[in-house]
């Protein structure tokens, strides 16, 4: 799912404005006053939803953060654009020179803003892609019907090796463009290519990624677990040893490239 922020006056204009240029399912996620997050619900209810027979709803809640909800849109939808977010960790549009973490793009207004060109942005940028985005790819991949298992792998920033260590506050990855994509597109056809196989798929994060959070995914859609177990940690031991992905490493203490040690 490719996500992008707008920010300044006008941003909810600027994302229904953008979202009809987009070629796929689009959610709009919009920043509130902190008064509109309570449920509207009893007392003791932590969200409420409300469904109509044709597949409309509505829901409010209190268990949500941006990171979490992006996590839950992005096995569903193809992009998501935020509206508000000023400090989000996504690639940012910025109206009336408004402030954000990461504008990759600016307007004056609203409307004098290009959306053809805003529609290109987005897809410029790395996707959110989740262990459930891929899982549920697997799931539609036309192949699954002869699939008995799906294996996965999650690897995930580590705080510490031992007690003595440093904490590891966060990792930072860089990658050759085009290069990483197309070798891990090649490790996972030859994989595709052994008997029970039916599907690989990998994705590894760029850019920061902090103390707990997940870096590298692996899923193997397979017709037996034994060929999905195997595969999926072959997938991982490939990817680390032959992909040309780059970790800068940030402790309390220092930072350095992990590959200059």
């Amino acid at each position: 799912m490719h996500v992008l922020g707008i920010v300044g006056a006008g941003s909810t204009t600027l994302c229904d404005r953008l979202a009809a240029q987009l070629d796929g399912r689009v959610a709009t996620v919009e920043s509130l006053p902190e008064s509109a997050t309570e449920p509207e619900s009893t007392d003791g209810v932590a969200a409420a939803y409300g469904l109509s027979p044709d597949g409309n709803w509505v829901g409010t809640g209190d268990d949500r953060d941006l990171d979490g909800l992006l996590d839950d849109l992005s096995a569903e939808y193809d992009y998501a654009l935020l509206s508000g977010f000023p400090d989000a960790r996504v690639p940012t549009v910025a109206l009336a020179g408004a402030d954000a973490a990461n504008v990759v793009a600016e307007a004056e207004t609203a409307d004098s803003a290009d959306v053809a060109s805003l529609a290109a942005e987005v897809d410029a940028h790395e996707p959110h892609v989740t262990l459930e985005t891929l899982v549920e790819r697997a799931k539609a991949d036309p192949l699954e019907v002869y699939a008995g298992a799906i294996a996965t792998f999650t690897g995930r920033v580590r705080a510490k090796e031992s007690e003595s260590d440093d904490p590891t506050l966060s990792l930072e990855f860089e990658k050759y463009d085009g290069v990483a994509e197309s070798k891990m597109a090649a490790i996972a056809e030859e994989l595709e290519a052994r008997d029970g196989v039916l599907r690989v798929l990998m994705h590894h994060r760029v850019g920061v990624v902090e103390d707990g959070e997940d870096i590298v995914f692996v899923v193997v859609l397979a017709g037996h677990r034994r060929e999905a177990f195997r595969t999926v940690e072959d997938g991982i031991d490939r990817l680390k040893d032959e992909v040309p992905i780059f970790k800068k490493e940030m402790t309390t203490d220092e930072e350095f490239w992990v590959h200059d040690r």
